[in-house]
């Protein structure tokens, strides 16, 4: 891993490109073993216009659309694979709240995720935007974009258009192969993400950071598919790279424990710390 600086680059670019890295058994990393596994994926009609920057464009801004329905919804951007949008029975269109883009695993569902966050969502007040990759997967190089980020993009758009979000607060999580490219999303698109959650990633692939989002990474020590060393290293490194990573290890295995999500939605809660700080966390 090269840590040699450049002077029209931010110093944690080169040491994010030695983050780049092969998720253990790509297919098999795929929905939480809580969760009933998916069948094979199929892939959703062409999208017209595919981003080539790795960015994403939606933010948050005035509410145009009449809906406001509270509970779960089709994303309705069509396709034979959309994904979902959870509105908690707190939400009110006058209190802006915040916002999580949660992303499966490889060969998995919306409906995996949103069984594995529904409660937390519920409990804490945030809206959740499921998409589902148009293959089996998502697409992990993001320097090139693809269709991919521009569905997210489209799902983000349209859920910002209806609900009113808090802009400081909106997040991107993700499980196994989803929390790799939540990572990614998150370090290349910290000026819209400003906190990532990654439930068992396996590797970063972010070579032009914008932003410094804070970290959350949770691993599980008898995880199968992707090992914990694998957790360990990305946080590591990411903090040596001058992000604010918080490594949470559990007992267990390839999963999202309701507990570990609960550890999760209460580091969503907590505040920044000075902007002068030290990035805070345990790594190993």
């Amino acid at each position: 891993m090269s840590t040699k600086k450049s002077p029209s680059r931010s110093p944690r670019e080169p040491l994010l490109r030695g983050l780049v890295g092969m998720c253990l058994g790509l297919v098999a990393c795929g929905a939480p073993r809580s969760v009933a596994p998916a069948g094979e994926a199929t892939t959703a009609a062409p999208i017209a216009h595919v981003s080539t920057d790795g960015r994403v464009h939606s933010r948050p801004g005035p509410v145009s659309g009449a809906s406001a329905a509270v509970g779960e919804q089709p994303l309705g951007l069509g396709g034979a694979r959309d994904g979902l949008v959870y509105v908690p029975r707190s939400y009110r269109p006058e209190q802006p709240a915040p916002l999580m883009l949660l992303l499966h695993g490889a060969k998995g569902n919306a409906r995996q995720m949103l069984e594995a966050l529904a409660p937390v969502a519920e409990s804490e007040g945030f809206l959740l935007v499921i998409p589902e990759s148009r293959g089996v997967t998502w697409d992990h190089k993001l320097a090139t974009g693809g269709a991919d980020l521009d569905f997210i993009d489209r799902a983000l758009a349209q859920v910002f258009s209806r609900y009113a979000v808090a802009p400081e607060r909106v997040s991107v999580s993700g499980f196994s192969d989803g929390a790799s490219y939540a990572l990614s999303l998150g370090i290349l698109n910290g000026d819209v993400f400003s906190r990532i959650v990654a439930f068992a990633p396996g590797f970063v692939d972010a070579a032009e950071p914008r932003g410094v989002p804070r970290v959350f990474i949770a691993h599980g020590i008898g995880d199968k598919a992707i090992p914990v060393e694998e957790g360990r290293r990305i946080g590591a490194e990411l903090r040596s790279a001058g992000f604010d990573v918080r490594f949470h290890e559990f007992t267990g295995g390839h999963s999202i424990p309701a507990d570990v999500a609960q550890a999760a939605a209460k580091w969503l809660r907590e505040p920044n710390p000075p902007a002068d700080s030290p990035a805070s966390g345990a790594v190993p």
